[in-house]
């Protein structure tokens, strides 16, 4: 049984399966994942399995955001009270937003490009990847599952999805924003005030610095689970045909004349 090591064993190779989750290259279009770093910094690096840099770019939005009052400032302008806007930013911070903001946009998309080359020339090679891992904490393996069952999850509670597809990081990921976003925001409260019938205080409960958080990751959450759903069962495909070319197409079958049936 051929060893696989984190370390490369072939020039490239498309996919790698461990403990956290399965990490694939396929092919992705560069402005919507530049999309997803303007939406918010560091998802366009997660929708790329870079968890790093997106990591440190969705802390720095979130902490930067939160420190100048953005968030708040926007809910203002899209309600017309420009001076309220104005007056709850804080410049301190403010034009250190800019470079991480563009930063993330630009290399999201630069990355996305190169990373599509890669991809064509380890689906060239075909080269061999481990499909299977079992550890002490863990169970991963490549499977086919399916992506609406993904996008319920998702949608029940941003990181259900991803952990229905076993990708680790991101589903902690999303589900500790969400969590933190719920809370911090008062969405509940809003929520048990409005089955109460209690219009105005579900108003008052409500944070609009964390409240404005909520559509992103939830969206992320969304589409993140089903794309990798879809590639990973294609990857699933993939990896079974080629298998079965190996192990099996060698074997010909011979099927007699029909002359030879009666």
């Amino acid at each position: 049984m051929r060893n696989f090591s984190p370390t490369n064993q072939e020039r490239r190779f498309k996919a790698f399966v461990s403990s956290i989750g399965t990490t694939q290259l396929h092919l992705r279009n560069p402005y919507i994942v530049a999309w997803w770093s303007a939406a918010f910094p560091g998802f366009g690096h997660l929708l790329l399995s870079k968890y790093l840099r997106g990591f440190i770019l969705s802390a720095l939005e979130i902490v930067i955001n939160v420190m100048t009052n953005l968030n708040l400032a926007i809910v203002y302008s899209y309600t017309g009270q420009f001076e309220m806007a104005k007056d709850v930013l804080e410049p301190k911070l403010l034009l250190l937003y800019l470079p991480f903001y563009i930063f993330g946009i630009w290399d999201s998309y630069r990355s996305t490009v190169d990373m599509n080359k890669v991809f064509l020339l380890a689906e060239h090679e075909n080269a061999a990847f481990p499909t299977y891992s079992i550890g002490a904490l863990e169970i991963n393996y490549l499977d086919k599952r399916r992506p609406v069952m993904a996008v319920i999850w998702s949608l029940l509670t941003p990181g259900l999805g991803h952990l229905y597809i076993h990708r680790v990081l991101s589903a902690f990921f999303v589900t500790f924003w969400f969590i933190l976003f719920v809370y911090l925001s008062g969405l509940l409260v809003a929520v048990h005030h409005l089955f109460l019938g209690q219009a105005p205080q579900a108003t008052q409960a409500l944070h609009p610095q964390w409240l404005l958080f909520l559509p992103s990751l939830c969206g992320f959450s969304v589409y993140d689970s089903y794309v990798n759903t879809v590639e990973n069962n294609k990857l699933f495909e993939s990896e079974q045909r080629k298998f079965l070319n190996h192990h099996y197409q060698e074997h010909r079958v011979t099927i007699p004349a029909r002359e030879e049936w009666r």
